[in-house]
Formats: structure tokens, C-alpha cells, sequence
């Protein structure tokens, strides 16, 4: 294997001299040597945006000589086509508030770059990572605005998965509209309920967390880039950081702006906790629902079996037949890892100190794995489960009349004691509300069936009157 010498202020390494990469990502990978896991490569591809959206301001201004920008926005180009993601292997959790994440990205940039000018890798008298491809850069306003770019991306594909869920879930709500079963509070039978009234439920919640995730990209979209190490913009000219707000704005299509007060967003990350809590709400909503239908469709005939969820694959290595609700408890396993993300993030960040927090690593690489998770598994929940479950419609209505839901319809008939004692004597015997009522002249069988009427319950109003 061949190998180059490269050095920086604590000493010399020896490189691969096939790798892109040079001493600062080969340092990282000695020094952060957790697992395979890998930096998350949509912050590695915001990074690389940012990269060439510098290059072109700097060519713009005339502040690096052109062949070199030509070269470090063809090599960006080259990355972003996907070439040589394995030159991106560090571990997302790493000291440094992500500079090894984003030394590798220069690194790679630069020996490209140097490459395309016909030149060898670790040239840097062709083209420096540093002096070069970093120009007017640092960490601290790179790696929090990639983040950004790289959340907004993905935010907009969860609000597009809770979109198509909400509208699935609306369909359902009308499919179901006439059909009514048993309402429970705390696991016990409560009052009918029309089936479509319960995905109604669900697709309002779903619609609320649709709402919120649209609007907090508004404070992602404000960015620190410009302001280097601390924020005050130290070695960024003025022309440097508008012309590169701008560069950044087209190249990326999004309604990025520079913050008002940069200090503020280099050393602040509460709009990242902004975004996981509401992560997490949605979280919990679809969770709730999950649960819900993983409840609605137990059994089928020792449960409650007023749903049928499709068969999606075997559910057990030594019980024949038995297929388990796979979909649903994924769903609750992911809304369960979104909210520990959620913790990670929020400790992480009020770790930070003074004027920066070094804890950026652990904040990007739980949040932009919330994003993708809630993504996907909205999708598969939605495609899945929610679109081609069935009711089943005599189990619901089954359980709704051998219940005592019906006996709260009584109360301004016969007042809440005299109810509360039909509906046990029903329950002692195994009879219906109305053989009760029958049974022991309460009423006429006319009208305890104009009481008793399970769909005049589901509606405001007195039953019966």
C-alpha cells in the first residue's frame, strides 16, 4: 500500500494515498473510533453545498484565483453526485462541535480539487483544505447551518408523509361514518362511538402536528453563516458574508436568511430542541393511534377484533397461524427512539458553554435520525396499516349492545342512581340495557328503543327527547 506524509501542529501521519481524506479525518478516525455508524450524509451533503456556494462567492469577489474555485465547485459536483461517499466514515459522535466532520469534508474537497488541476493528493501548495476551500469559514458557522439546511430538507418530507397521512386518514373517517361501536375511557366500555368519529380524532391530531412542523422551518431558515468562530464574523469580509447569504439562497432553493444577531445562533440551539419536541408531539399522536388500532384489532377471537389489520408476515416461530400487529409496534418502537432522541438533544444542548456548544455532534445526528425515522415510518404506517385495514363491523356493534354503554342515555330519564342500577342488574344477569328496562316496567319497549338508540348517541343532545 502506498502511503503520503502529511503534517499539522502535533506532528506527521502517514495517509493512504488512495484515501481523499488527509491527517485531521485520519486523527478523528483513531480518536473516535465508536463503531460503524456513520455522520449522517445529509449533513455531509449541506456541508458540501456550503463549500460551493464559498468557492463562487470567492470567485465572485476575485478573493481566490479562478482555476482553484473552478476545481473546488467540480469537486463539490463530483461529491454531490454521490462519488466517493466512503471517504465520509467518521463516527457521528465526536469532541470538536463537529470540526472532524467538517475538516474531512474539506479535506476530500481539496484532493479532489487537486486531482481535477493534475496534481497528486496532499498537494496542498495546489489547493490548501484550509486556506483554500475554507476561506472567510469556520466550524462554528458551517456545521450549525448545514444542520439547518440539511433539517429543512428533511422537515418538509415528514410535513409531506403527515400531509398524505392526514388526507388517508380523513378517507377512512368518511368510510367509516356509519359505522358505530363501543367508546372507552381508561380501557372500560364508556358510550358508542361512530368508527369514522374515531379516525376523525386521528386525522385532527395529525393535522395540528402537520401545522406545527410547517411552520417552525421558518426559524431554521435563519442562519449564522458569516460569522465564523464566534459569531462576530472575525476574517469575513461584508462583501463575503451577503454575497454568500445569496449563493446560499440559490443554491439551495430555500428561503434562507442571515440571522440579525449571528452571536445568538452560534451559541444558542434551541431551535434544534424546538424541532425535536415537535417531532416528539407528532411522536406521540401517531403512537397513540398506533396503539389504539394494535388494541381495536387484538385476538382475533380472545381480543377485542373490531379491526382487521392486513397480514403482513408470520408472527411467531413455534405458534402456527399467529400473525402479530408488525406494523403498529414498529411505529411505537420509532415514536419510542424519537423521543429518546429528543432527550439526547435537549441535554446536549444545554451543555453548551460561553460562546459555543461542543455538543453539536450528538444535537445533528439525533435530530436528522428523528427526521428520517418519522419519515419513513409515517409512510409505511400510512401504507401499511391505516390504507388497508378493514372494520369489522357485527364485532363492534356486538360489543357496543352487550355492554352497559347505553345506560348513560338513562340519565335524564330515569336519573343517575336509578341508571347506575339497571346497568349492573344487566350486568349481573348478562342482559341487555333494554331487557332490564322491559323486565322491570321501566319503560316501554317503544320508547327504551327511541332511547336507546346507539346513533342518536353519538350526536350532542338528549337521547330521547
Amino acid at each position: 500500500m502506498d502511503y503520503r506524509w502529511e503534517q499539522d501542529s502535533i506532528g506527521t501521519l502517514e495517509i493512504d494515498q488512495k484515501a481523499y481524506y488527509g491527517i485531521h479525518t485520519q486523527r478523528a478516525k483513531e480518536n473516535f473510533n465508536l463503531g460503524d455508524a456513520n455522520v449522517n450524509w445529509r449533513l455531509i451533503e449541506a456541508i458540501i453545498i456550503i463549500k460551493k456556494a464559498a468557492a463562487l462567492t470567492h470567485q465572485h469577489l476575485q478573493e481566490i484565483p479562478k482555476d482553484k474555485t473552478e476545481a473546488i465547485v467540480a469537486a463539490c459536483d463530483d461529491l454531490l453526485r454521490g462519488q466517493w461517499q466512503d471517504q465520509f466514515d467518521l463516527h457521528p459522535l465526536q469532541g470538536g462541535a463537529g470540526t472532524s466532520t467538517h475538516m474531512n469534508v474539506n479535506e476530500v474537497i481539496a484532493n479532489r480539487a487537486i486531482e481535477i488541476l493534475g496534481g497528486q493528493k496532499g498537494d496542498y501548495s495546489i489547493i490548501h483544505p484550509l486556506n483554500d476551500v475554507n476561506r472567510s469559514q469556520s466550524t462554528n458557522d458551517v456545521y450549525p447551518t448545514a444542520l439547518r439546511i440539511a433539517a429543512i430538507f428533511r422537515l418538509r418530507k415528514v410535513s409531506d408523509a403527515f400531509s398524505q397521512l392526514q388526507e388517508t386518514l380523513q378517507q377512512k373517517e368518511n368510510a367509516f361514518a356509519d359505522i358505530i361501536k363501543l367508546g372507552r375511557t381508561q380501557l372500560m366500555d364508556a358510550l358508542p362511538i361512530m368508527v369514522g368519529q374515531e379516525f376523525g380524532a386521528y386525522a385532527q391530531a395529525i393535522a395540528r402536528d402537520r401545522w406545527r412542523l410547517y411552520k417552525v422551518e421558518e426559524r431554521l431558515r435563519q442562519m449564522n453563516i458569516g460569522g465564523t468562530a464566534i459569531g462576530t464574523g472575525m476574517n469575513a469580509s461584508k462583501k463575503y458574508i451577503f454575497t454568500m447569504t445569496e449563493m446560499l439562497r440559490e443554491l439551495t432553493g430555500l428561503g434562507l436568511a442571515r440571522a440579525e444577531f449571528p452571536i445568538d445562533i452560534t451559541q444558542n440551539n434551541d431551535v434544534f430542541v424546538e424541532v425535536s419536541g415537535l417531532l416528539k408531539s407528532a411522536a406521540v399522536n401517531v403512537m397513540k393511534m398506533a396503539n389504539d388500532l394494535r388494541m381495536m384489532a387484538s385476538g382475533p377471537r380472545g381480543g377485542l377484533g373490531e379491526i382487521k389489520l392486513k397480514p403482513m408476515q408470520a408472527g411467531s416461530s413455534i405458534m402456527p397461524g399467529k400473525v402479530n400487529p408488525v406494523i403498529p409496534e414498529m411505529v411505537i418502537q420509532t415514536g419510542i427512539k424519537v423521543i429518546a432522541n429528543d432527550q439526547a438533544i435537549t441535554l446536549a444542548a444545554s451543555y453548551g458553554n460561553f460562546e459555543l456548544n461542543a455538543f453539536m455532534p450528538i444535537i445533528a445526528d439525533s435530530l436528522l435520525d428523528s427526521l428520517e425515522m418519522m419519515e419513513k415510518a409515517v409512510i409505511i404506517f400510512r401504507e401499511r396499516c391505516i390504507d388497508v385495514l378493514e372494520v369489522d363491523t357485527h364485532k363492534c356493534l356486538e360489543h357496543l349492545l352487550n355492554s352497559t354503554a347505553l345506560a348513560t342515555a338513562l340519565v335524564h330519564h330515569i336519573g343517575y342512581d336509578h341508571a347506575a342500577v339497571v346497568a349492573k342488574k344487566a350486568l349481573s344477569s348478562s342482559k341487555t340495557i333494554k331487557d332490564i328496562l322491559l323486565e322491570d316496567d321501566i319503560m316501554d319497549e317503544a320508547q327504551a328503543d327511541q332511547v336507546l338508540n346507539p346513533y342518536q348517541v353519538t350526536k350532542p343532545g338528549i337521547p330521547g327527547k
